[in-house]
């Protein structure tokens, strides 16, 4: 198994919050640490203004790559969303990470999937080479 992947849709939230290339920058720049990971770049911070004739009035993109795969945020201000990914190759508290984002953000809903992602993904290669010569040999005769 690779890892967890958590994704958070977060409605109702406070509009400064999710405006705010401050706040996210330190949101990414602090989570990592939060949750046991290891930032491998600096958060990077996307603004957008949005298209006149369209829903998207713009927001925030933006992310910080981490040694166990990476975290991202895009916020929409006028409707008051957010989403976030955390995709990690090793576990980590996924309650202490919703809590966390809670309360910076404030949303009034909270939609969390969590999934288990690279259910073939082999993490220790040295275990599985006996297996695949064990199978290897058995196919062959």
């Amino acid at each position: 198994m690779l890892g967890p992947h958590l994704t958070l849709d977060l409605t109702g939230c406070d509009e400064s919050a999710l405006a705010s290339k401050e706040l996210v920058f330190k949101v990414l720049d602090e989570m990592p640490t939060l949750i046991g990971m290891h930032k491998i770049t600096a958060p990077q911070i996307i603004p957008y203004d949005g298209k006149p004739d369209s829903f998207d009035k713009g927001g925030i993109s933006a992310f910080v790559l981490i040694a166990e795969s990476h975290i991202t945020i895009h916020t929409w201000k006028e409707q008051r969303h957010a989403s976030i990914d955390i995709f990690s190759c090793k576990d980590f508290d996924v309650e202490k990470a919703v809590l966390y984002l809670s309360s910076i953000f404030k949303p009034k809903k909270i939609e969390k999937n969590l999934m288990m992602r690279g259910r073939h993904f082999v993490k220790d290669v040295r275990k599985v080479r006996v297996v695949v010569a064990r199978e290897r040999t058995t196919l062959s005769k």
